[in-house]
């Protein structure tokens, strides 16, 4: 399975560096890695890898959290589920579901 992560790395390095008080230089030091390196990603010149990424908002005291965005995509977990099921109990749990949001709809109103 392959995923696009769409980061905006030169956005983010730049905050969080500002909110650790580092300077470039500072955060060069800490990371491992060279000034103008950081600097050609804060610019967005270089995009970085997501270890080099990693590393220096680690050395800012941050870290990355990847999470599913809601709405995206497809939850394939409930498939099997309902598949297991005959026509006739999915018609039953597709019923019901309508009624519970037949009720949700009429307690709104």
């Amino acid at each position: 399975m392959e995923y696009h992560i769409d980061v905006d790395a030169a956005r983010l390095l730049r905050q969080a560096r500002a909110r650790s008080g580092l300077s470039q230089r500072d955060l060069a030091a800490r990371a491992g890695v060279s000034q103008p390196m950081i600097s050609a990603i804060e610019r967005g010149v270089q995009d970085p890898r997501h270890g080099t990424l990693d590393k220096l908002l680690r050395a800012c005291g941050h870290e990355v959290d990847l999470v599913l965005r809601g709405g995206e995509g497809v939850d394939r977990t409930q498939f099997l589920p309902m598949l297991r099921l005959t026509a006739a109990q999915r018609m039953r749990a597709a019923s019901r579901d309508a009624q519970v949001i037949a009720q949700l709809d009429r307690a709104r109103r």
